[in-house]
């Protein structure tokens, strides 16, 4: 059986119900940015880009797309420390932000997203994250969220484990990690 293949994958949320969810959340971000110049949206790669591509298409206000990479890692006797694999291309002074984040767990990664991006001096920063697993020790503030999950391995629209699943329409519980898999760093 190919990693790739859905047979072990249970559907959490439909793909009609994270299209709806999407359309929700934009008319809520037009609503609160009505009468900017322009957001920037920073995607966090490689987890949200297809949710970013579905919320960007759905914004009629002015808006640009940036990215971001960062990484989870172990150092020493700290886990989950973040690090910037890679940055911004563009300045964000007094423009106004929101981070788009596939998942938050620990909260860990989007708590380091914000507190590096309100340091350069934005209009403002906000997030908008696709799917929240219960509360974890680090839980930012997340001001546009899709779906509370159960604290399980989800998989799909964007989400990965080891590289795979990612391409699926819906979310879903990832059932029966595939063998080896279980042991890579995931890569979202």
């Amino acid at each position: 059986m190919s990693q790739e293949d859905p047979s072990n994958v249970r559907e959490l949320i439909s793909e009609a119900r994270i299209q709806e969810r999407v359309s929700e959340l934009a008319r809520q971000i037009e609503a609160d940015y009505e009468g900017t110049d322009e957001v920037v949206l920073v995607g966090i790669l490689k987890g949200s880009f297809i949710f970013l591509a579905d919320l960007a298409r759905r914004l009629s206000i002015p808006r640009r797309i940036e990215f971001m990479a960062v990484s989870s890692y172990r150092d020493g006797d700290r886990a989950g420390a973040v690090r910037l694999l890679m940055d911004l291309r563009t300045d964000i002074r007094q423009r106004h932000v929101i981070i788009v984040e596939d998942i938050v767990d620990s909260g860990r990664t989007l708590e380091y997203l914000l507190n590096n991006l309100k340091a350069r001096g934005p209009a403002s920063v906000e997030s908008c994250v696709l799917v929240r697993k219960p509360d974890g020790e680090h839980t930012p503030t997340v001001r546009y969220l899709g779906f509370e999950i159960p604290d399980a391995w989800v998989v799909g629209y964007g989400l990965d484990f080891a590289e795979q699943h990612r391409p699926l329409p819906y979310i879903g519980v990832l059932e029966q990690p595939p063998g080896d898999a279980a042991s890579d760093e995931p890569s979202r």
